[in-house]
């Protein structure tokens, strides 16, 4: 019964971290009539680049990567999605195919929210249409400074930048590493750059003391340094 209550969308905790908050009980109870809660294993897509989006997704648990796929067939890892984010706003208001692929990190719990709900509440809740502006707007402005930064920091730079994003935002497991663990070519497509140069990077890194490995795992030893690189210091 508790499980069923907590999954209710005007009980769910995870509405508290995205647009969703500002709707109203009664809102909310109309989506959770409607919406569908769906398990993704790690490495399947949750959608792909170019479908065409019925409704939204909200990361109840577990880690998405957003991508675009390049002329030359790489991908380009533009944003990783956590709990409480919501997926495809801009493709469902615009009615445009989605422009990225969503593909689990590791074991997710999504809810997909039909898009007659949001346009429902955009016509009719000011506080969300705000909400939902002010999002859309972080995004660019996060998209911006991924432009900014792959223009002009180095490879160096911003695979040092990375880790410490991944520290700060996913935090560290009981021995220290980071507990996002990433395959190597994921770190390559963040950053835009050849697989072979992330891992020579890395190597340097560890050549240098500043971090430290177990296959995929890594530990940051030495914040400082990291910052004055990223700082160019």
């Amino acid at each position: 019964m508790n499980d069923f209550n907590e999954s209710r969308c005007e009980n769910c905790v995870v509405r508290q971290l995205n647009t969703l908050k500002e709707l109203s009980k009664e809102e909310l109870k109309r989506i959770s009539d409607s919406k569908t809660s769906m398990f993704i294993k790690k490495g399947e897509a949750i959608f792909k680049e170019g479908e065409k989006l019925n409704g939204v997704f909200c990361i109840r648990s577990g880690v998405s990567k957003l991508s675009k796929l390049s002329d030359n067939g790489k991908d380009q890892i533009l944003k990783i999605a956590t709990k409480g984010e919501v997926m495809g706003h801009r493709s469902v208001i615009t009615e445009e195919k989605t422009n990225l692929s969503a593909v689990a990190l590791n074991d997710m719990e999504v809810c997909f929210i039909p898009k007659q709900h949001l346009y429902d509440s955009l016509n009719s809740n000011i506080s969300f249409t705000k909400a939902v502006l002010v999002q859309m707007a972080e995004d660019l402005k996060f998209a911006d400074e991924l432009v900014v930064n792959m223009a002009q920091k180095t490879v160096k730079q911003r695979i040092a930048e990375t880790l410490r994003y991944l520290e700060n935002n996913f935090g560290l497991d009981d021995d220290g590493y980071l507990k996002l663990i990433l395959t190597r070519e994921d770190i390559a497509n963040i950053v835009g750059t050849a697989k072979e140069a992330c891992i020579r990077t890395l190597a340097t890194f560890k050549k240098e003391g500043w971090i430290v490995t177990d296959g995929k795992r890594i530990k940051i030893v030495d914040e400082k340094a990291l910052y004055r690189l990223i700082e160019g210091l």
